[in-house]
């Protein structure tokens, strides 16, 4: 015999999802089961705990079972929601894209600390005037003359954050994945950002390859995991997100190496080139970079101490 639903409250509800979650081996499953219930019912998670004992309808009931189940097979909480929040940015994800992490946060955030000290022209003596960026056969405009790119947008979460942080700037986010472009447009529109980040199709640089040395800054968080770690990843990462987005090949540079072989060629004198990177591979990206003529490189830790980013610029050399 089953206890009807319609019976159920908030308090008995997240009860029964926290045990069911904490069975699954969810560390945290308390937190999950407020998320979950809350989204079904609308509302903001303190409020589940305003009236705990008021009864709920049989179909949110049913909706929240369904939804614990699935967290229980280890469905990123995300996926369930159908967003993640980014400095400040609510994004829409699915399966498509990458869950954008707080790591990443921290790329956005060195990135925007050396744009700081980034003039429109670099700094450039003498800087002479160009024509506006021509991208499949369309003009970006001389409207914002500091261009940025953000190589391997996914869900869009780099590009919104620097063009919503720096409105002076034009970002121009390049995406292999059909599908997780189409994620990274709807993000765009959402947040009203069309006219300042503008979504390309293809590998790497490619997009932008008829118009080089035009880039102020490229930002990428780049494919770094090595494909023989995959298969120990947490599930919620292995088994649900997209494996594209994660191999870096057997050593974890695969992806990064091609980038570094031709950013040099997109970037304008002084422009920089940040990235965040897995751990341990930071003495050799910045090998890497020095190899291809970039100076000033630096590393930066993340929040748990990990060295996670790397950046280094091109040499500012005058134009005549």
């Amino acid at each position: 015999m089953t206890t009807a639903l319609t019976a159920a409250t908030p308090r008995a509800l997240l009860a029964e999802g926290a045990r069911r979650l904490t069975e699954a081996g969810l560390p945290t499953a308390r937190q999950d089961a407020e998320w979950l219930l809350a989204a079904v019912l609308g509302v903001e998670r303190l409020a589940l705990y305003l009236e705990p004992e008021r009864g709920l309808a049989e179909a949110d009931g049913g909706r929240y079972r369904a939804l614990v189940a699935r967290r229980a097979g280890h469905e990123p909480l995300q996926h369930l929601l159908g967003y993640e929040d980014f400095r400040g940015l609510r994004l829409r994800v699915t399966p498509d894209v990458l869950i954008p992490r707080p790591e990443t946060e921290g790329l956005v955030e060195w990135a925007l600390e050396l744009l700081a000290g980034l003039s429109a022209d670099g700094g450039r003596a003498g800087a002479i005037s160009r024509p506006p960026l021509m991208v499949n056969g369309q003009s970006i405009g001389r409207a914002f003359p500091l261009l940025l790119a953000d190589i391997g947008a996914g869900s869009g979460a780099i590009a919104c954050a620097l063009a919503t942080e720096r409105p002076d700037a034009r970002v121009l986010a390049t995406e292999l994945s059909p599908a997780a472009l189409s994620v990274a447009e709807g993000n765009v529109r959402a947040l009203g950002l069309a006219d300042r980040v503008r979504l390309l199709a293809g590998d790497l640089l490619e997009p932008l390859a008829a118009e080089p040395g035009r880039l102020a800054m490229i930002v990428a968080n780049a494919p770094y995991l090595p494909s023989g770690i995959l298969p120990s990843l947490p599930r919620e990462v292995v088994d649900f997100e997209p494996r594209q987005a994660l191999d870096g090949g057997p050593d974890g540079l695969a992806v990064i190496r091609r980038l570094l072989a031709v950013a040099p060629a997109a970037l304008r004198p002084g422009g920089w080139l940040v990235l965040e990177i897995g751990e341990d591979q930071a003495a050799t990206v910045a090998g890497l970079m020095d190899a291809q003529g970039f100076v000033d490189v630096a590393t930066r830790e993340d929040l748990r101490g990990v060295t996670r980013y790397v950046a280094g610029r091109l040499p500012a050399t005058a134009v005549a």
